[in-house]
């Protein structure tokens, strides 16, 4: 996705804790910072940046498009949360018509929704409702990401995060690729409390015990266990507790805590819409305050290479960048092979991935 806009922070969820703990020393050495989140979530290598969509969409019309009047929108630009929702770069369609990527991965969770995939290699497909898509953009790709109002009597609500993994020097060239990590195929790994609470948790990167998620691309930097790359769903019901699993030392993690009313990690209190850098190799236990709490975890080994990035390209020197805009300009990564910049796929269309190689997944 491109963000040229971060105005629109998501609004509506109430920052306060209901419980009160004083905090330790031993706490502050686990909690190394802890931030407010915007609408674009600040990350630690070997991850770019995290960007939370939450949009409340009206009933669709017979083209997919929102039941809506547009006026007051700026088209094309569309980052305010008018009317509980935002139409982003689409003119008719919201979402992120054709544009490009080199240098890193993009990891779309969809926690709500559908999204349209489209992309220069001639791939497309339909994917949400709790599926991920993991794309290695590498050496150059166009594609595009539209929200299909799929419901025609009743509203479409969109979640999803939209996370960047860098890729490191060496694959920064590598062949454009992208998996599908269905719903059905992510596990859930499940834990209960004596008292009843449960935790859910979705391995999308990583192993949380027995529960070892789907393998990422082939070039990705999470595709090697000793990178330790984790990327978790969290949900807990109120009251829950949860000793987070340590991983090694100097492995970067953080935790970002998008629902609910309060989180303690050990005795110190996270507000809701803020993150916690954490030290990764000291235990933490998580309790959940009076309401269910969903957060994210992002971790991993630091690629530890210089960042240059510029819109869309993310590479490791200012001349790199500037070839990059240079080899778009020449050969728009493979072209467009679709009529429209923003393709939708019809209406009855269910979720499907249609590749490159001519592999095709139906679900």
């Amino acid at each position: 996705m491109r963000i040229y806009s971060e105005n629109g922070a998501v609004g509506g969820l109430a920052l306060g804790s209901k419980v009160g703990f004083s905090n330790t020393k031993k706490d502050m050495m686990v909690i190394k910072n802890k931030k407010a989140l915007g609408f674009v979530w600040e990350t630690m290598d070997p991850f770019l940046f995290c960007v939370h969509h939450e949009d409340a969409y009206p009933q669709g019309n017979k083209d997919l498009s929102p039941d809506a009047s547009l006026d007051g929108r700026n088209i094309g630009q569309d980052f305010l949360l008018k009317d509980g929702w935002r139409m982003y770069h689409g003119h008719k369609v919201p979402g992120f018509p054709g544009h490009p990527h080199r240098g890193f991965e993009t990891v779309t969770v969809v926690r709500k929704g559908m999204v349209d995939h489209t992309d220069s290699m001639g791939a497309s497909g339909r994917y949400g409702d709790g599926d991920v898509q993991w794309m290695t953009a590498g050496k150059g790709i166009q594609h595009a990401e539209m929200f299909p109002m799929i419901n025609q009597d009743k509203g479409n609500s969109m979640e999803l995060f939209q996370i960047w993994l860098n890729l490191p020097k060496a694959n920064k060239f590598v062949e454009p690729h992208f998996k599908m990590l269905w719903s059905e195929d992510i596990p859930n790994h499940k834990i209960s409390n004596k008292e009843g609470e449960k935790i859910k948790i979705e391995v999308i990167a990583g192993d949380i015990e027995s529960s070892k998620s789907p393998s990422p691309p082939p070039n990705s930097w999470a595709n090697n266990p000793n990178n330790e790359v984790a990327i978790w769903n969290v949900e807990m019901d109120a009251h829950a507790v949860w000793g987070l699993p340590k991983a090694s030392k100097g492995i970067n993690r953080t935790i970002y805590f998008f629902k609910g009313d309060v989180l303690k990690l050990n005795k110190e209190n996270l507000e809701v819409y803020h993150s916690a850098e954490l030290v990764a190799d000291e235990a933490v236990t998580i309790y959940a305050g009076e309401e269910k709490a969903c957060f994210l975890i992002l971790q991993g080994k630091p690629i530890g290479e210089p960042v240059v990035q510029h819109g869309p390209f993310v590479m490791n020197t200012r001349q790199e960048i500037q070839q990059a805009f240079l080899d778009y300009q020449k050969t728009e990564f493979g072209g467009w092979p679709w009529e429209d910049l923003d393709p939708v796929h019809g209406l009855g269309k269910g979720r499907f991935a249609s590749h490159a190689d001519g592999r095709k997944e139906m679900k």
